[in-house]
């Protein structure tokens, strides 16, 4: 390993991207015209010191300014930016994060204190995969349970887990909070202290041009919070910038969940209600290079650019999220190989009906067992998963989860086969073409696009989930565009299918 990747391995491990000095001066100045004075100021992640000297430059109301952090090296080229520590009123101390004792850390201090800093931007996962230490206990930090937790949502931020500490520890102390973040953690972060009844008031986001400053591609913001009152209202304001007066939106908690502008929400929370018709994420198989055909030259080809002689029983049209989100959908471009009509199904079945499908699969099978993920555990072998009953449905309308729109797409069979859809997608099964028809249209109005704009987060990997879309009330929906009549037609229908076994067997959606 080269001296140069030791050092980005170090600097990924520990988060350790400085704060650029203009930033840092910016931000302080920003905080004081907002009426800080604080006597105490704490870095807990201090690095280099440029945040430490811009508050020691302006909040010249502090009587003790305390910067931590675990690189020794770093507070010692600190030391050297200082022309005489003792004459100062700064504490440097070389100290994990996760070992401090911060009850007490922020009991010593005279208050109001300024807790202040920029945690490291990386995930647990990410600290793992370098096989590193700068992590908390292990814990599932949201408690997840079930496929959550074994399909990536216990995965969390670093810099969350440090701001829910401080949190949990400076809410009733009187002082301030000023932290930088990506966006999406300041939400969580959010969420939790709303969720807790901890003591935050004026909170507030300002956007940060991450690339700019950092020269990383992702949202992110300066987290503000005052401490020691319980808030008046749980909102949060967006501001585009440090200097900007007038706010972009407003994050708000609604039923103990957050929203993403809480205004629009309101305007339609009648519609945030039960879900009429199920809705499900597309086939998952983690093995695109040997699941996942074109035709080249009127015949199949794999992703290893080899041509496949297969029977056709097993073979299904596939659209993935970029077909969908730019509405592609008139001639599918790929085939895909569904394995199962159920993820309990033994694929057995395949070498009686299908024995070239096989003989292929098995032939390719190293690919099926470089899979990490625990969902194909203990299956039978080229299993798949988001598979079932609903996916064989003739009609169906999807949404892509990845792109930032909002469109719904009407699904029908092709070549007398159902079409089938990647797990970035999201679809409802329908039984006509009325009536998926009228599923879109509901789904493509403005009152539904404002209700669903109104809970996305547009800057997540992936903004449109599946639990956004559960919360959308069709039937409120058909109230509101005056077509409650047409759609009560299919969910009456709805409850005779869902006794009827041989609906089920040919994928009938659910209630």
């Amino acid at each position: 390993m080269t001296e140069r990747t030791k050092l980005m391995k170090q600097s990924i491990q520990f988060g350790d991207f400085q704060t650029p000095t203009h930033l840092c001066r910016d931000i302080c100045n920003f905080l004081k015209s907002e009426g800080m004075q604080p006597q105490s100021v704490v870095e807990p992640n201090c690095g280099v010191g440029n945040f430490v000297l811009a508050c020691m430059e302006i909040f010249q109301s502090a009587k003790r300014i305390l910067a931590l952090d675990i690189n020794s090296e770093h507070l010692q080229k600190l030391k050297k930016r200082i022309p005489d520590l003792s004459q100062c009123n700064l504490e440097l101390n070389s100290m994990d994060f996760f070992n401090v004792d911060w009850a007490s850390v922020l009991a010593s201090l005279p208050q109001p204190l300024l807790v202040i800093g920029n945690p490291p931007w990386v995930t647990n996962s990410q600290i793992g995969a370098l096989n590193g230490t700068n992590l908390p206990i292990k814990s599932n930090l949201h408690g997840h349970n079930g496929i959550d937790s074994l399909t990536g949502k216990s995965n969390f931020d670093i810099s969350e887990w440090m701001l829910i500490q401080l949190c949990e520890h400076l809410h009733s102390y009187d002082g301030s909070l000023a932290m930088l973040c990506k966006t999406s953690v300041a939400r969580k972060v959010l969420k939790h202290i709303w969720r807790n009844q901890l003591h935050f008031r004026d909170v507030s986001m300002r956007r940060i041009d991450a690339e700019n400053h950092f020269g990383v591609s992702v949202e992110a913001c300066l987290l503000v919070c005052r401490t020691g009152l319980p808030p008046t209202m749980k909102q949060c304001p967006v501001y585009q910038g440090l200097s900007t007066k007038e706010k972009t939106s407003a994050v708000g908690m609604f039923n103990s969940e957050l929203v993403a502008d809480i205004e629009k929400y309101t305007k339609w929370s009648f519609l945030d209600g039960v879900e009429r018709y199920k809705w499900r994420s597309g086939v998952k198989h983690d093995c695109a290079k040997v699941m996942e055909l074109i035709l080249h030259s009127g015949k199949l080809m794999n992703g290893m650019g080899e041509f496949c002689d297969l029977e056709s029983d097993f073979l299904y049209p596939l659209f993935k999220s970029s077909d969908i989100a730019q509405n592609h959908v008139a001639e599918p471009k790929r085939w895909v190989l569904i394995t199962q009509r159920d993820v309990r199904e033994d694929t057995v079945l395949i070498k009686q009906q299908a024995p070239k499908t096989w003989e292929y699969l098995v032939s390719h099978n190293n690919y099926f067992k470089r899979r990490k993920s625990s969902v194909y555990r203990g299956r039978p072998p080229f299993s798949i998963f988001g598979i079932g009953g609903y996916a064989f449905s003739p009609w169906k309308v999807s949404i892509s989860g990845l792109y930032k729109k909002i469109r719904f797409c009407v699904l029908g069979p092709h070549d007398g086969k159902p079409v089938m859809l990647d797990d970035t997608c999201y679809f409802v099964s329908c039984d006509t073409q009325d009536e998926a028809v009228l599923i879109a249209d509901l789904l493509n109005s403005k009152p539904a696009k404002e209700f669903l704009s109104s809970l996305i987060f547009w800057d997540s990997k992936r903004p449109i989930t599946i639990d956004i879309l559960r919360r959308i009330d069709l039937l409120s929906l058909a109230r509101e565009s005056g077509k409650s009549g047409d759609l009560h037609h299919y969910l009456d229908s709805t409850l005779f299918d869902q006794i009827s076994t041989s609906s089920l067997l040919c994928g009938s959606r659910q209630k």
